[in-house]
């Protein structure tokens, strides 16, 4: 078994990856599965899924759970779906489509939404917001001050309660020639609301 452990954080060169495709650092990845707070038989969209990391960790954490990854570029959803089969996780189930407008089209409502992108990122968040279960969990992620000026407007339109914001400042030992010095890891906010 590639990743034998019953904790989040596996390392980022153990996914495959595609040019220009993001992957969601090891560091971010555990603040924002910590941000869902999932429980175990719960239903998670992962909405711009990606490389896929969330998927895979979710899949592996709560192998009872379902994880629909979303992503609308087929080549995409192929390396969602090889990055799962690496990793043993069969409890993913990949949605071909664009947000929000292939929403309607799935069957199992979520407890929980990862919302890792997509444009316009508030129309969407709006959008899936109708999805969610009553005591449900969103989580977003913003790379920008302008998306995190978005979401936030989002959220407290929607009257999200308990909202939460956390930006990330992750440095990483690594070595350059023959010294060894920290470099950092693109700055991201996580944001987390909950629907009553």
């Amino acid at each position: 078994m590639l990743w034998p452990y019953k904790t989040p954080g596996i390392p980022d060169n153990l996914f495959e990856t595609l040019p220009g495709i993001p992957l969601s650092k090891r560091e971010v990845r555990l603040l924002l599965i910590s941000a869902l707070k999932f429980p175990e038989n719960s239903v998670l969209w992962d909405i711009g899924a990606g490389t896929g990391t969330i998927p895979v960790e979710i899949g592996l954490l709560c192998p009872n759970s379902k994880i629909i990854a979303i992503e609308r570029d087929e080549d995409v959803a192929n390396l969602i779906l090889r990055n799962c089969q690496k990793f043993g996780v069969n409890n993913v189930e990949i949605k071909l489509g664009k947000a929000p407008e292939c929403l309607k089209e799935i069957q199992e409502l979520p407890h929980r939404i990862c919302l890792e992108g997509g444009r316009p990122i508030k129309e969407i968040l709006k959008e899936v917001w109708q999805y969610l279960n009553h005591d449900g969990r969103i989580v977003a992620t913003a790379s920008s001050l302008q998306n995190l000026y978005t979401i936030s407007e989002g959220l407290a339109e929607l009257q999200a309660r308990n909202i939460e914001v956390v930006q990330s400042a992750t440095n990483r030992l690594e070595t350059r020639g023959i010294n060894q010095t920290f470099a950092a890891v693109d700055p991201i906010f996580i944001l987390s609301g909950e629907k009553f």
